[in-house]
This record gives C-alpha cells, structure tokens and sequence, in this order.
C-alpha cells in the first residue's frame, strides 16, 4: 500500500473524516440546478381577437443544459461532480427538436380565459438560447385580460424566478409561490413573427462552481495531512 493510500486509511479512520463530511455538506447533489444567475423570461402579447402569444427565454445556458438532462434528452454524465453542468453548443439543438421539450413548454406555460383554458401550441426558434421558444395559445371568446400561469424550471429548483413584461409595460415576476398573474391583452393586437435576438447567454454559475471547487480540494488536502500526521504520530510512540 502506497504512502498516500496508507494516509488516506488513516484521515478516513481519524479526524480527516470531519473535512470528508465536510465535503458531502458543501458539494452539491449531482441534480443541483443553478437558479441564482441571470433570470429566465417571458413576453406576452396579444395575436389576433382570440390569441395570446408567451415567448420564453432560458436564462443561462447552462439552466438549458441542465433542463435536457432533467427530461432524458442530454445524458446524466454532462453533470460534474461539483453540480455544475457543461453546456456544449449541440445542447439546444437537441433539445429544440426533442418532443420532450416541446410537451414541457405547453405543460409548464398555460393560459386560461375566464376560468376556461385556452388551446397553446408551440414552437421554438432555430438558436433556442438566442431566440427561445413560444406558445401561442386560442382562447374561446376575444381576448381582453387573460391569466397567464409559468412553472418553467421550478420544478428543477424552487428558486427560480421568471421576469415577464407584456403589452403597455405590464411586468410580473414569477416564482414557485407565485405561478400566476393576470395580464389585460386588446383584442385585435398582434406580435407578427418571433423577433430575433443577437444576445449571448453565458453560463452563470462558474465563479460559485470555482469557489465550490477550491473549498473541495482544500477538504481533501486536509483529510490527506491529518492521516499523514496520525500515521507518523503513530509511528514514533511504536
């Protein structure tokens, strides 16, 4: 047996199993989301006498990622061991063509008139981080205020928030304890086509992932001395 792995038997029977403890308290599960960046959003907006249109967009990349993991369209190994999740470019192309993805956005955005749900249909954009993805939803009479409701990514974490601004600078913010809000729409208004957006999303959570990180190796730097020290402590009273 190495000197290490004779340490490392040592710190584990010794008191380098409290920095070994420690480590279970300060990593993350491998399922962790990443809800404390950039806010996902939504825009809506009126479409015609009976449309309500709700645009979606992620707010960080890798929310994205994790959020195809979550449904079975990326694999389980793109979480790191530190919860963090790498998001590679393909990431969105995969997921904007999973139906997966597109039954998520229908069942987490909805849209009821009056008590009454209304039909939503949905697509999503060619650059799903740039250009996200939307619901139209046809509502039976012509619209005029209309109860938006988004769970998006809450299910994930419970501290994700949702900005959403619609016509005439109606804004709302939506979190797991605030799921719905009423929106008042003109009839015979209209979005036309999707509009694009040139912004870049980065991933949000590489300085906490860092910092998680140092305080990992620091852990095991510790568990590593205290064996060493008892092992040679041991070793001169013999």
């Amino acid at each position: 047996m190495s000197a290490l792995c004779r340490a490392l038997r040592h710190a584990w029977c010794s008191g380098g199993v409290l920095a070994l403890v420690l480590m279970g308290v300060l990593v993350p599960d491998a399922a962790s989301a990443h809800p404390f960046g950039a806010p996902q959003q939504i825009k809506v907006a009126g479409e015609g006498d009976h449309g309500v249109r709700v645009r979606w967009l992620v707010g960080g990349t890798d929310d994205l990622t994790l959020l195809g993991i979550a449904l079975g369209v990326l694999p389980q190994d793109r979480v790191m061991l530190d919860g963090a999740v790498s998001y590679e470019a393909s990431d969105a192309e995969a997921i904007a063509e999973a139906p997966e993805f597109t039954r998520y956005l229908t069942e987490r955005i909805t849209v009821t008139q009056d008590g009454r749900p209304c039909e939503g249909e949905a697509s999503v954009a060619d650059d799903l981080t740039a250009g996200g993805a939307e619901v139209l939803f046809t509502c039976p009479e012509p619209v005029s205020t209309v109860t938006v409701t988004s769970r998006m990514l809450t299910d994930l974490h419970e501290a994700y928030r949702t900005l959403a601004r619609g016509p005439e600078g109606q804004k709302a913010v939506y979190d797991a304890t605030h799921e719905s809000a009423d929106w008042t729409i003109s009839a015979g208004t209209g979005t036309g086509s999707r509009p694009g957006s040139t912004r870049t999303l980065a991933a949000v959570s590489s300085g906490r992932n860092a910092l998680q990180l140092s305080i990992v190796g620091g852990a095991l730097l510790a568990a590593v001395a205290a064996g060493i020290f008892w092992h040679r402590r041991r070793g001169r009273k013999a």
